[in-house]
């Protein structure tokens, strides 16, 4: 491991060192920082009061919903509405139906014109929770049996109502879970370039010291194996170092942030969370019902920032040794970068397809191809990006460790067959190396 050490140990002070290295780790939080406070700012009290007609046949609930002053402002009506009246009328934006179906099945419909904030729409769905609770509390109220009901039955029957959000015109579903999805969709293309970039910088490495005739030097030191798996080490250490100073970085000024443009949205949360979870409300769902504005709350409350960090490791340095250990094989197999173009497409049509298939999945996360392609080690660190960020419904999470397995099963075999191919055309010089050839150093031995 000393001559590995050594090999590393170069790899990673040359390029830290350089100038651009250096302006690229600074600049990137900063901007990063700045265009995601600017996107807060710009969003907040984006969306005006919205007036709600809540439709309810059985009478239950009028004038128990808690009206939000500048937010949401309730009315009752206790005759059935039709979609056509209600895009008809420019009274109402929203409309709340509450029948017997919300009372047994615990779901109620949601319809908009304009699709309502994600603060809009879990206010409404946190009023709605609290009124068919006290109605069932009510109804349950039968003299001396109610504390025992309290302290044995309520706890049970205490339900979640899912709202049903719909456009009252067309019937199509809010898509509430694909904001977490293009916070995925972030770390995929991050993944996505930081292969490229320095994956690329592996095979550049390569050519040049077998151009130069430097690495018949370094050869008779140490094999061509060590040479190769200390270059793509060394480098893989360039991008972490980068990727945790933006994370430090990017984390400090979001706090900065945080604290000097938007206090009271920090204030309030806490205070929310303190009343609502000592009133026995999950810090989950009072971090739900809180909701003030979508992007602070999916960069602030929703996203679940270390499990996404430490996929995102284990993604990116799985993909990137696989990766850069064929990209190093193609440094090894040519004279010159010009000739590399005829080896590259196999390598990169597979990272361009997950790139593709991450975009679908924001719309479409169910569909057999971003399934088999978070499976695929090929294409897995992009897409399961996207897929961990929306996360995994119950029962389904053997997915991610599946994919985790086959990713470090990938490694290992891609590194095993870039070896083979390295050591015997690391020292070849002036020939055009095919396909066929590049399969037969593969079952070299010695």
């Amino acid at each position: 491991m000393g001559k590995i050490g050594l090999i590393i140990g170069r790899e990673y002070l040359t390029r830290v060192r350089k100038p651009s290295f250096i302006i690229m780790t600074l600049l990137g939080p900063i901007l990063i920082g700045v265009f995601l406070t600017l996107t807060i700012w710009l969003t907040i009290g984006e969306s005006g009061s919205q007036k709600v007609l809540v439709v309810d046949e059985l009478g239950l609930t009028h004038q128990v919903f808690k009206d939000k002053p500048n937010v949401v402002e309730f009315d009752y009506r206790t005759t059935h509405l039709e979609a056509k009246e209600f895009l008809e009328g420019d009274q109402y934006d929203l409309a709340l139906y509450i029948n017997k179906n919300t009372i047994n099945g615990d779901k109620a419909l949601l319809l908009y014109k304009k699709i309502p904030s994600l603060s809009i729409q879990s206010y409404i769905n946190s009023e709605l929770d609290a009124v068919m609770e006290s109605y069932r509390l009510m109804k349950a109220n039968t003299g001396p049996e109610v504390q025992k009901f309290i302290n044995e039955e309520y706890p049970k029957i205490k339900r979640h109502i899912e709202l049903e959000t719909k456009n009252a015109e067309s019937g199509e579903k809010a898509k509430t879970k694909h904001y977490a999805a293009v916070v995925g969709y972030v770390f995929a293309l991050l993944i996505y370039m930081f292969i490229f970039l320095y994956g690329v910088q592996v095979m550049r490495g390569v050519i040049e010291e077998k151009t130069n005739r430097i690495v018949e030097i370094i050869i008779s030191s140490v094999k061509p194996f060590e040479l190769m798996l200390g270059k793509i080490i060394g480098i893989a250490m360039v991008g972490l170092t980068q990727f945790i100073l933006w994370v430090l970085l990017t984390g400090l000024i979001l706090i900065l942030a945080q604290s000097l443009f938007f206090p009271d949205f920090y204030d309030a949360a806490n205070q929310a969370n303190f009343t609502q979870v000592a009133n026995g409300i999950s810090p989950e769902q009072a971090a739900i019902n809180f909701e003030s504005n979508e992007i602070y709350d999916l960069i602030f409350i929703r996203i679940n920032w270390a499990l996404m960090l430490f996929m995102f490791l284990f993604y990116f340095i799985g993909g990137y040794l696989m990766y850069s250990a064929l990209f190093a094989a193609i440094g090894a197999a040519v004279d010159s970068e010009s000739d590399t173009q005829q080896f590259m497409m196999p390598i990169t049509i597979p990272l361009v397809f997950g790139f593709i298939v991450a975009q679908m999945a924001i719309e479409n996360p169910e569909s057999n191809a971003v399934f088999w392609s978070s499976m695929i080690p090929f294409t897995s660190p992009v897409v399961m990006m996207v897929r961990v960020a929306m996360g995994f419904e119950p029962g389904t999470i053997w997915q991610l460790y599946l994919s985790m397995a086959l990713l470090v099963a990938g490694f290992i075999t891609c590194t095993w067959i870039a070896g083979k191919i390295y050591r015997t055309g690391i020292l070849m010089y002036g020939k055009k190396v095919s396909y066929k050839e590049l399969f037969k150093w593969m079952f070299y031995k010695g």
